[in-house]
């Protein structure tokens, strides 16, 4: 029997991005219970991509009784809906067979990851401050996308001129002003800029310089979306909401890096439960940027730890 419920977690701040403002993260928790074995999953509907809490329930309880993790790939499509049944099904499979899922899955035993912590799209002072209070971070990662952002970078940079920094526009730039920008990019020390042009009107990516990695994030779903991404971008990040799971996204991690991409492992803003299964995805990758429960004033029971090592993998109690 599959069971969803729609839970809301407030954030610790006002989080904005180009596209607009929030002040919880609504998720969906998808749990199954068979043969006495409860396993949950969490997804975060996207309006981006069509998505609400309202449309990703009706595509979870629309499922056939018994559905298979081999089925539900080919039943439901990369997104939300299938995030949260597919990490349903793995934590249920664990712990039906009293292992955990990366043993089930054939990865080696996950180690705590470095995450970038992310900074919301604020005034040039609001940000500075915000970069001085968390400039003992290894990794900031910035929200940008407007006109007007060369003075929030540079108000970063004075808050926190050791850390490292990579920028996500949220298809905010034109190819002229990422072009503008690019140089300042580098004498800023920027290591990486995230889906710098709207998907689906990024062909300038192949035709101009890209000094830095460009990754593809709204451009880059699952295994499918890798042929457009040739010669544009340099590396991918992979969403578990955008794969429509783990069972996807550990197949495109596989197959971008076989094809040359670097790995970037991003979330959306959701609890530990969502990011459990993300860590498995993460190990191994460029840039690891699993901070969702850090941006919240409230988690699940047993949340994932975030220490000085970075964000340690799920406990049974979590997930998987």
């Amino acid at each position: 029997m599959l069971t969803v419920t729609e839970e809301r977690f407030a954030l610790a701040e006002v989080f904005t991005i180009a596209r607009g403002s929030r002040t919880h993260a609504d998720v969906l928790t998808v749990t199954l219970a068979r043969d006495g074995i409860a396993g949950r999953g969490e997804c975060v509907p996207y309006a981006r991509y069509g998505e609400t809490l309202a449309s990703v329930r009706a595509q979870v309880e629309g499922l056939e009784v018994g559905m298979t993790r081999a089925a539900l790939q080919e039943a439901l499509p990369a997104g939300a809906a299938r995030n949260a049944v597919d990490c349903a099904l793995w934590d249920w499979e664990a712990k039906r067979a009293g292992k955990r899922v990366w043993e089930l899955a054939g990865l080696e035993t996950p180690s705590p990851l470095v995450t970038a912590f992310t900074l919301s799209l604020e005034s040039p002072e609001k940000m500075e401050a915000a970069a001085r209070r968390h400039a003992q971070r290894p990794l900031l990662k910035i929200k940008l996308g407007t006109p007007d952002d060369m003075p929030r970078l540079e108000a970063v940079w004075r808050g926190a001129p050791e850390t490292r920094i990579i920028i996500d526009a949220n298809e905010g730039w034109s190819a002229e002003v990422y072009a503008e920008l690019a140089p300042h990019l580098l004498r800023l020390g920027v290591a990486m800029v995230e889906q710098p042009l709207p998907a689906g009107a990024d062909d300038m990516l192949g035709e101009i310089d890209r000094p830095l990695p460009v990754c593809a994030d709204e451009s880059c779903h699952d295994r499918a979306s890798l042929p457009g991404l040739k010669g544009r971008y340099d590396m991918v990040n992979i969403k578990l909401d955008k794969t429509g799971g783990l069972t996807e996204a550990l197949a495109l991690r596989d197959a971008a890096r076989a094809e040359g991409y670097g790995v970037m492992v991003g979330c959306m803003v959701g609890s530990s439960l969502a990011m459990g299964p993300a860590v498995l995805v993460a190990q191994g990758a460029e840039i690891v940027d699993l901070d969702g429960p850090l941006l919240l004033a409230e988690d699940r029971d047993t949340p994932l730890v975030y220490d000085a090592q970075g964000v340690h993998p799920p406990l049974p109690a979590l997930w998987g």
